[in-house]
């Protein structure tokens, strides 16, 4: 039996139909038929810009290997960044210019807590998601901002791996710090704080500096003077590797240990030979070891990338935020949302990367992130220790 031809409203119904089935894919902020689109707001340029840099290049890495497969459900990964120098200011323009010029569908591998604390309440304004930011700090681990997903070990856990490995394997019993004085290097000073009233210990001695500066004279004269036989560091490379230099100029050979968040290599770099013995905690599995198969994995998507580039801390921690959202993504379906992904993520919490299975959300208080000890050598490679 022979079917009537469409009318001309028929088929504009048609077309409209097929039309709109299509946006459908698309309506969520930040998803087109072809792309996920993610912003990052990170130091760049300037002297903090390694960090910025390798949560780029690690972010990056992960990206172009999903889409090098396909991408998920058949949309290619994306990312916009954008420098805010280090600099809380500029860091709430530039998250702000990512969220409505951009639309980016969520904001990840941000770098500080200075420049955390001024964007996350932007982001939890507007319900976008807030995914990996270089930082430990405790104030973003709060249960109300389930926008926020972090990856890595929180400050105060660093900071009781250093006072418990000083104190038992060392046996250390007069501790300095050296620490950038706002948010972040209070938030380390707590934390240090904290590990020390544990075993009934206090700080010999507290030396402060400020943001991207390295003014560290004074800071080292204060510590100097009350002889401590390790000085823990809560800063970027720069003014730890200055304090660390002029410390040795002058006669001063206490055990350093950085925070992560110092940027271990661009540390290592800054301080050449005189890096030598240097401690740095890390939050990640070491970037050399490729018998983890993430790791493995990770030194393959940068090779990809850009064969010049080489295995370092901070870009394997962009490289694990840019695969957990994939993973998450390809979990939530053809149809991704803001809501979706922040649901799975706080509600699944456990994800297998590579066969490393990471937790995250809620579910990160039973199993929260390694902290991991490594030792500078005179040759500017790193150590992978158990105890110190």
């Amino acid at each position: 039996m022979l079917r009537p031809p469409l009318t001309i409203g028929a088929g504009v119904a048609l077309f409209l139909a097929a039309a709109i089935c299509r946006d459908a894919r698309a309506a969520e902020i930040g998803v087109s038929p072809d792309r996920i689109l993610f912003g990052q707001a990170a130091a760049l340029d300037g002297p903090s810009s390694a960090l910025g840099q390798g949560m780029r290049q690690g972010l990056l890495a992960a990206f172009a290997e999903v889409n090098a497969t396909g991408g998920v459900h058949g949309r290619k990964l994306e990312l916009i960044s954008r420098d805010d120098g280090y600099d809380p200011d500029r860091s709430v323009a530039q998250t702000t210019r990512l969220i409505e010029e951009d639309k980016v569908f969520a904001l990840i591998g941000a770098v500080g807590t200075p420049t955390a604390a001024a964007t996350v309440p932007i982001a939890q304004a507007r319900n976008v998601p807030f995914i990996g930011p270089f930082t430990g700090a405790a104030f973003l681990r709060a249960p109300e901002l389930r926008n926020v997903v972090n990856i890595r070990a929180s400050y105060g856990a660093e900071a009781e791996a250093w006072i418990k490995h000083l104190i038992e394997d060392l046996q250390v019993r007069n501790i300095a710090i050296f620490y950038q004085d706002d948010a972040f290097g209070r938030d380390g000073l707590a934390g240090v704080k904290r590990a020390l009233e544990k075993r009934n210990m206090e700080l010999t001695a507290e030396g402060t500096f400020e943001r991207n500066t390295k003014a560290i004279g004074s800071a080292l004269r204060t510590l100097k003077r009350t002889e401590p036989q390790a000085v823990v560091m809560v800063g970027p490379y720069g003014p730890c590797a200055e304090f660390i230099k002029l410390a040795h100029r002058s006669g001063f050979y206490p055990i350093f240990v950085n925070i992560s968040f110092v940027g271990a290599n661009a540390l290592a770099k800054e301080l050449g030979p005189e890096g030598k013995g240097v401690i740095v905690s890390e939050v990640v599995p070491f970037p050399w070891d490729a018998s983890v198969k993430v790791v493995a994995d990770y030194q393959a998507a940068v090779r990809a990338l850009d064969p010049k580039l080489k295995p370092e801390f901070v870009s394997l921690e962009g490289y694990l935020a840019g695969r957990l959202v994939a993973s998450v993504l390809e979990m939530a379906g053809p149809e991704p949302t803001r809501a979706e992904l922040l649901r799975l993520i706080n509600d699944v919490g456990r994800f297998d990367i590579s066969g490393d299975i990471m937790t995250f959300g809620p579910k990160a208080q039973d199993a929260p992130p390694k902290v991991f000890l490594t030792v500078i050598q005179a040759d500017g490679s790193f150590r992978s220790v158990e105890k110190l």
